[in-house]
């Protein structure tokens, strides 16, 4: 399973670069509007700290305006994946980037029923909200299992980002699912390498290290 941070700030992107475990970025409009930059001068900057796709949103509604807007949008950096809504334009800009070899990342995906489009209209990436779902009362998970198998079934190439995260239990059940990608919010992100047995073990081996003669 590929992490990738759900976040568009650099600081949080370079201390997870560090680490050596990032393997992309995605971004959204709420997630820019967070940071004071201009968007592109935002999105540069993250595509020369990571070395993965970086997703970035086009925010038109028709197929012309997205594409406008994508075809502008890969100009920034050879790692950019044009992030694209769900709906019936969204997936003629998919098909019609995809077919240009314009890496697309389908969002705000909440079916498996929209997630078969997704792959059918040829999406790189195809994202699926987990968090939104479980707050509108279904099993968000669940809906990730039904899209793997399908994917599985018909040997669709889109790989599945599991998004809107909300704690590192969906992180967990995103790899025990099969599924490619969790993107992930650096507070979550965080609790994944925090542990009380980890931080009391340290304390302990520390307290006995002081009791060693040099």
């Amino acid at each position: 399973m590929k992490i990738f941070l759900d976040t568009a700030n650099l600081k949080d992107i370079k201390q997870a670069q560090d680490m050596g475990i990032l393997d992309g970025v995605t971004t959204n409009p709420t997630l820019i509007s967070k940071e004071q930059k201009s968007f592109k001068e935002l999105v540069k900057e993250i595509c020369a700290i990571v070395k993965g796709p970086v997703s970035a949103e086009v925010v038109g509604k028709t197929a012309g305006e997205m594409v406008k807007e994508a075809e502008g949008l890969v100009k920034i950096a050879k790692n950019i994946v044009v992030k694209i809504p769900m709906t019936a334009e969204g997936l003629k800009t998919a098909n019609s980037l995809s077919s240009r070899g314009i890496k697309t990342n389908v969002t705000l995906c909440f079916s498996a029923l929209q997630a078969i489009l997704a792959a059918k209209a040829g999406a790189t990436y195809m994202s699926v909200f987990v968090g939104r779902l479980d707050d509108a009362g279904h099993v968000g998970m669940d809906v990730v299992r039904q899209i793997k198998q399908i994917y599985l079934n018909y040997k669709f190439s889109t790989e599945i980002i599991v998004a809107s995260i909300r704690h590192p239990l969906h992180v967990v059940e995103t790899a025990l699912s099969g599924a490619d990608i969790a993107t992930i919010p650096y507070a979550v992100f965080e609790k994944m390498f925090k542990h009380p047995l980890t931080e009391d073990g340290i304390e302990i081996f520390l307290k006995d290290w002081a009791k060693v003669k040099g």
